[in-house]
Formats: structure tokens, C-alpha cells, sequence
């Protein structure tokens, strides 16, 4: 039997229990000009262990942000409940606010404060607070200690919104769009940033709409759609659910090409051989690489090239959807357009 949430503000000290908890969470908006009201969130659930980089992912619209704005306590939900260590931030937010760190999509400072001022300033909010100058060189910013805010990069700017997050040493971190509008780069140094967080002991809570920087990054993900979830496991699992067919592509001498689809046509781990000038593209089940090899051997076939095509998040997507993964273009992401 589970025991019941705490009825206070107490925070729950379990090493062992789910740090996040969102259950069945549901939250709408008044629609234009009394068109009754547009649901962002409809139905959506999930936990986080400690110690995880959980990802949500889904396109712009799906209700990503959304969701972590009830988790923080910025929005109040209409309906199921969510939980930080044990407690409601929307019925305690003052519990939680030493506790959770956000860097939110939409985040701007003063274009004139300096990262110093900046990191002091925050600093002053919590009771014991981190080390600013710890954190900037954490975050590779000392040498932009006294540089204002306007004068920053794209990705120094992302690389403080961090700091600030995190200067309240908080033992959850909820990161929204964190790469947007960033040169890869950029994106790969935040990865690896993001990474050193959680080696710290922070559990992030990841939002995102980049299939790639979820791939690598989380531990486990929710895919929302619609304002639904409609997978979640790690990526391996996710993408292994679908990849019941795989795919080899050959490259070939001209002349061996006849050869090399009669012998592979009919095999039983092959559903389908298509050529188109010196490329063959073979699909079959798990096995067919190996059953590919092995007929081109006994065949005296030598291709140039051989070459498998991966499953990605993408194709769970299309999966459970049934329409392609749109993300936005590159002017769209950096206006910010919430999600």
C-alpha cells in the first residue's frame, strides 16, 4: 500500500523514492474570444529517480513547458498532482524553493548587470547559498565575470541561466529548451555540462525538443504529443519497441549488382531489396546483416561499402503518432516560441 503524501510543506529525505512524481496532471487555458478553453496538459504522468537527467520531448505545442511550470509551482493545474521530494509545490512553494533550481525558456536579465552582479543577487535569495565563484568556473564564465548581460553570447548566456539555476544548490534542476537557438558547438558543450550537473548529485528534469540532445543525454524520457504521453523507458527501449525491421545499405560494383540482389531476394530474413544504380538498400528482421554477408560470401559478392541504418527517437515518434517530427527552424527557436 503507498503511503500518503505529506499533508505539510516537509520535504520527503528518502534516498530511495522518486524524486518527481506527476500523476494523471491536467492544465488548460481560456481560449480567443470566448472559444472555450485549449488544453495544454491532458492526462500526463511520469516520475524521476534521484540522480536521473529525465528528458521531456515533444514539438512545440506538445505542453512540455507546461508541465514543469505546475512542477515549479508557476502554474497552478487543474486537475492531478505533482510532487518534488514528497511535497505539492503548488500548495508549498516555499518548501521547495531552496530545493528546485529552474532555468526557464523565456529567462532575461538586465541587459546592463554584469555575471558577477548577476550571481550575487541570486545568491542573496537563499540562506546558503553556493559559491558564486565556484559556479563560474564550473560553468567556464570567470573570464566573464564583469561583462554585462547584453554583452554575452548565446551560449554564455545559456551557460548562466545554469548558474543561476544552480547557486541555490538545489537537488532538482528543471532545464527548459536549454540548447535553443544555439550553434552545435555550443549544444555539445552544454551537453557535457549538463552531464557534469548531475555528476554533482543534481537530478534534471530535461525539456526539450531536440530528438538528438535527448538520445544522448537522458536517462529516461517521457515523448509528449498533443498534451499526452505517448512513450516513455529510456531511448534504447523506446527505440528498440520499434525497430523490429532493420535496414542494410550496400554499395557495389556495377556489374555485381544483378548478382547481389538474385541472391539476396527470397532469403527468409529479408522482406525487401531495392537497387538504385550501385546502391542496394535490403530490409529484413535483426538477423538480415548477417544473412546478407553470408549470401553475399557464398555468392563471391565484394561489396564497397556496407553501411546499417539506426532507429532513432524520431522514428518512436512516427510510431505512436503517425506523422513526421517537425523541428522548428532555426529563427523560430531562438524567438523563444514556447512549448
Amino acid at each position: 500500500m503507498t503511503s500518503p503524501a505529506p499533508a505539510t510543506g516537509a520535504l520527503s529525505e528518502t534516498a530511495t523514492g522518486p524524486v518527481v512524481e506527476v500523476r494523471t496532471l491536467r492544465k488548460s487555458y481560456p481560449g480567443p474570444r470566448g472559444a472555450g478553453r485549449k488544453v495544454a496538459v491532458e492526462d500526463v504522468s511520469f516520475s524521476v529517480a534521484p540522480g536521473e537527467i529525465f528528458g521531456i520531448l515533444g514539438p512545440n505545442g506538445a505542453g512540455k513547458t507546461t508541465t514543469v511550470e505546475c512542477l515549479a509551482g508557476l502554474r497552478t493545474a487543474d486537475a492531478g498532482q505533482v510532487r518534488i521530494l514528497g511535497t505539492d509545490p503548488q500548495q508549498h512553494p516555499e518548501a521547495i524553493k531552496d530545493v528546485v533550481g529552474v532555468q526557464l525558456q523565456e529567462a532575461e536579465l538586465s541587459p546592463r548587470i554584469t555575471v558577477r552582479e548577476a550571481m550575487r543577487l541570486f545568491a542573496s535569495f537563499y540562506e546558503d547559498p553556493a559559491d558564486p565563484d565556484e559556479l563560474l568556473a564550473l560553468l567556464d564564465l570567470v573570464a566573464q565575470r564583469d561583462v554585462r548581460f547584453s554583452r554575452l553570447s548565446g551560449g554564455q548566456k545559456q551557460r548562466l541561466s545554469i548558474a543561476l539555476a544552480l547557486v541555490g544548490r538545489p537537488r532538482v534542476a528543471i532545464l527548459d529548451e536549454l540548447t535553443t537557438g544555439l550553434d552545435p558547438a555550443a549544444r555539445r558543450a552544454t551537453w557535457d555540462l549538463i552531464e557534469r550537473v548531475r555528476d554533482s548529485g543534481v537530478t534534471i528534469l530535461l525539456v526539450t525538443h531536440f530528438m538528438d540532445e535527448a538520445e544522448r543525454l537522458c536517462d529516461r524520457l517521457v515523448i509528449i504529443d498533443h498534451g499526452r504521453v505517448v512513450a516513455e523507458g529510456t531511448p534504447a527501449e523506446l527505440i528498440e519497441q520499434v525497430d523490429a525491421e532493420r535496414t542494410v545499405v550496400l554499395r557495389l560494383a556495377a556489374e555485381d549488382v544483378t548478382r547481389a540482389v538474385a541472391a539476396l531476394d527470397g532469403l527468409p530474413e529479408v522482406s525487401g531489396v531495392a537497387a538504385a544504380g550501385r546502391r542496394v538498400e535490403v530490409t529484413g528482421s535483426r538477423r538480415v546483416l548477417f544473412a546478407v554477408v553470408q549470401a553475399l560470401a557464398a555468392h563471391d559478392v565484394v561489396p564497397d561499402d556496407v553501411a546499417t541504418t539506426a532507429r532513432t527517437l524520431e522514428d518512436v515518434f512516427v510510431h505512436h503518432t503517425g506523422r513526421p517530427y517537425e523541428e522548428p527552424a532555426a529563427d523560430a527557436i531562438t524567438k523563444g516560441a514556447r512549448s
